[in-house]
């Protein structure tokens, strides 16, 4: 136990049942790290909550779930003739391009396949001039279609374009009527489920369902080692000069957990602008905070992380955990991965 991760499972379990209850169809999303929890143990919360399907990111993670989930698995990256082969009668493709249909049947005929909508997103799929015919086209490949799948933006008020995609679908005439969906909200389903009663919603949900309660996980970093420090002394692998006086603390948890890692953010608005340049200044200037809370604050960290451990910088004053100790981490559960998960 070193940089681990600990679940309150009663309270979030209890999140898990609510979220499965308040969205009808719900299609829980195991892919990438588990969100930080682990994909195995969200496939086996996924049969807890009664779930008929899953979705997945790659073709890598379903021939791995398929073996401890009972019920169907859907690859959310499209088929394309050069991915891992997975045949089952329980896996469910996605095709989003034209010149894949002949290809697929003739490696998996009969093989079950979701139709991907080219939205604003502009990452897969079919546009609306194709979409009819997309999906004649796979019928008559002798594939099944289950559905449509549905990827909208992250940016909020995805209504209209769902309007416009689920309009589109209903003048087609198409004989399956099962939509896919993510980031819907619960108001948004509900009133499209009202306007196209003909259509079946289904919303794929990951986030919101696996780390909408943050306040029942933590992450506990155990301290490995603590150093007095004078101001100008020379510590870490690049010997930069310590600020102030203090500790240095030797924390477990380094880039190989996900720490002083981050993928680049969008930013808006001057305030969005302001922190963002400020941020680079501190960067420019060797100085990065760390996700560590030790008395109170998030530290600074003496140099970047290392792979497995962080030394972070405690000034004279604070209160000072022994070797042992464990202090709190702000993490991004989906770049985190922990030594162990364990349940409370």
């Amino acid at each position: 136990m070193a940089f681990d991760l600990e679940i309150r499972a009663a309270d979030w379990r209890a999140h898990l049942a609510a979220t499965h209850a308040a969205l009808p169809g719900l299609v829980p999303v195991v892919k990438g790290n588990g969100y930080g929890l682990g994909r195995q143990r969200l496939a086996h919360e996924a049969s807890r909550l009664g779930a008929d399907l899953i979705a997945v990111g790659t073709y890598e993670e379903a021939h791995e779930l398929l073996g401890s989930f009972l019920g169907d698995v859907q690859v959310l990256t499209p088929w394309r003739p050069f991915l891992p082969r997975v045949a089952d009668p329980r896996l469910v493709h996605t095709l989003g391009r034209l010149a894949d249909i002949p290809a697929l049947a003739q490696q998996q005929p009969g093989a079950r396949v979701v139709v991907e909508i080219e939205t604003s997103m502009a990452r897969h799929g079919f546009d609306r001039h194709h979409l009819a015919e997309a999906a004649r086209a796979i019928a008559e490949a002798g594939l099944k279609v289950e559905g449509f799948a549905m990827h909208l933006p992250m940016t909020g008020g995805n209504l209209d374009e769902a309007r416009l995609w689920c309009a589109v679908l209903e003048a087609s005439a198409l004989e399956t009527t099962t939509v896919f969906c993510s980031h819907l909200t619960l108001t948004e389903l509900e009133q499209l489920r009202g306007e196209r009663p003909t259509l079946t919603l289904r919303p794929r949900v990951g986030t919101q369902l696996w780390l909408g309660r943050l306040d029942t996980l933590a992450v506990r970093a155990t301290v490995m080692d603590v150093h007095t420090v004078q101001r100008g002394e020379r510590i870490g692998y690049r010997q930069g000069r310590v600020p102030r006086a203090g500790h240095v603390l030797v924390i477990a948890g380094g880039t190989s957990h996900g720490i002083g890692l981050e993928a680049p953010r969008a930013v808006a608005g001057v305030a969005g602008r302001g922190k963002a340049a400020a941020k680079g200044g501190l960067a420019a200037a060797g100085l990065a905070l760390s996700p560590f809370t030790i008395d109170g604050k998030l530290r600074w960290f003496a140099e970047p992380p290392h792979m497995q451990a962080s030394m972070v910088l405690l000034p004279e004053g604070a209160k000072l955990p022994a070797v042992g100790d464990t202090v709190t981490a702000q993490v991004r559960y989906t770049i985190a991965s922990f030594d162990t998960v364990r349940e409370i």
